[in-house]
Formats: C-alpha cells, structure tokens, sequence
C-alpha cells in the first residue's frame, strides 16, 4: 500500500478537520512500530516491521487514533497542545482505538483473520473455556466461599477484617470485589476482568447487552465508548462538567486548608 492508500483508508473509518500525513519509513525498529509527531500531524510507520497490510493497518489505526484524540484536545483547551509528558495511552485512548479497530472491520478494511490458522483457533478454543470462562466460575465460587467465611466468623465471635488480613492474606479491595462480582450473575465466559466491569452496569438490560457485545468480541472499553457517541456531548459540556469538578474540589481544599490553618494557630 501507499501513504495515500493508507491516508484514504483512515479517513473512511473516521474523518478528521486537521490535516495529517503518513509516511513509510521503509526501516525496522526493535522499539516501536510507529509513531505520531502532534506538532506536525505526522504518522509514521516502521513498514519493514510488517509482513502483511494487516498488520500495517493496526499500527496505521492505532497512530491516527493518537491524531484524533491530539485533535480532541485542541478543541477542548483553546487549541493548547497537550504539556509534555501528559499521558498518551489513557483508558480513553485505549476506548477510541478499540472502537475505531471494530468500525474498520465492518466496513472491511481490518481484519484480524484468526481462521486462517486451524492451530489457533483451536488454541483460541482451549483458552477461552479452559482458562478464561472457567477461572470466571471459579472466581464466583470463591465469593460464595468468602460469604459463607463471614457468616462463620460472625458466628465464632471473629472480626472478619482480621480473617482476611492475618488468616487468608486477603487484601479488603479484592475481596470485596470478588463477592460484588459473585453476587452479580455476570456470565463467567466474559472472564474475571471483563465481570468486573460489566458487574458495575446497573441497568440489566445493559449489562446482558455487555455481556454480549463482549462475547462477539468487542473490548469491554470500546463498549464504553459506543455509549458515549450515542450521548454525544459537545465539547463544551464536557467542559461543563470537568469546571464543576474543579470547583468541586477546590472548595473540598479550601476547606481542609481553613482547617490546617485553624490548627496550626494551636500549637
């Protein structure tokens, strides 16, 4: 392919009103498969590094995926570059990628061609019953379990904090997300991770929806970001929000700083 058939092909999975370019480097890299200059809106990809258009095409959507997100940021701060040093590959970078992977295969310009090798799809197989679906089923298990240990210590007069910091080496977090995720009727062929994130779905419907959307292959965070197209939020409620977090805590420091100060008068 050429830098212009590459161009074309993400622009057809997304659009974008900031020009960029993409550039072969006709070089190998050891380090990184390609790159996005945000000063220049330049992609570059090591090509020599690929041996299919595939392959290719993943690095080509997740650099421009870094496009997008750099052309999300300018709109939303004034046309301020994000400072050095912020943050590349956040959960909302990550989200975008997924979906943009997802919507590139429905218009048939990606494809992950897993059927192409008998010997891992047959792997695959193995993997996601043998590992992922069952350490799901085991992991309900073990919130039953931890349930029925704290119905016990209350009946032997022991403090159940104490059973699981000194007896089980149980950390407080793990355990309560393992009963939360056990009490959640969450399908455990998603495995534990995506029960997780799924079990914090209030809505029913939604959460079968998930559910489904995960088994058919869908990450679990680009599921979050189809819900956020269909929200659709402007750029300035976005803004909206994040002033009212702001003023949210700057109230909250205000306050403890009120208190520090009354303190020190004190001592």
């Amino acid at each position: 392919m050429t830098n212009e058939e590459i161009k074309e092909k993400l622009l057809k999975i997304a659009d974008t009103k900031i020009e960029f370019s993409v550039v072969q480097t006709g070089k190998t890299s050891a380090r990184v498969n390609g790159l996005y200059d945000s000063q220049t809106h330049e992609i570059l990809l090591h090509n020599k590094n690929f041996q299919s258009d595939d392959e290719l095409l993943y690095t080509a959507i997740h650099e421009y995926t870094h496009h997008l997100e750099t052309e999300r940021f300018l709109e939303e701060n004034g046309g301020k570059l994000p400072l050095k040093g912020t943050r590349v590959h956040s959960k909302e970078f990550w989200s975008r990628f997924h979906s943009l992977l997802l919507d590139a295969e429905k218009i048939g310009i990606y494809k992950i061609k897993l059927e192409e090798s008998e010997e891992l799809s047959e792997l695959t197989k193995k993997i996601k019953t043998e590992f992922i679906e069952a350490n799901g089923k085991l992991m309900v298990e073990f919130g039953k379990l931890l349930a029925k240990a704290h119905e016990l210590c209350k009946k032997s007069n022991i403090r159940y904090e104490d059973y699981l910091d000194r007896v089980l080496c149980l950390p407080r977090s793990t355990e309560k997300e393992i009963r939360r995720v056990s009490q959640s009727g969450v399908n455990p062929a998603i495995g534990f991770d995506n029960m997780k994130s799924v079990a914090g779905i209030k809505n029913e419907d939604e959460r079968k929806e998930a559910e489904q959307e995960i088994l058919s292959g869908t990450p679990v965070d680009a599921i979050d970001a189809l819900k956020k197209k269909k929200k659709d939020e402007t750029p300035r409620e976005k803004l909206e929000k994040e002033k009212a977090r702001i003023e949210k805590t700057i109230e909250s420091l205000k306050e403890r700083l009120q208190y520090v100060e009354e303190t020190l008068e004190t001592l």
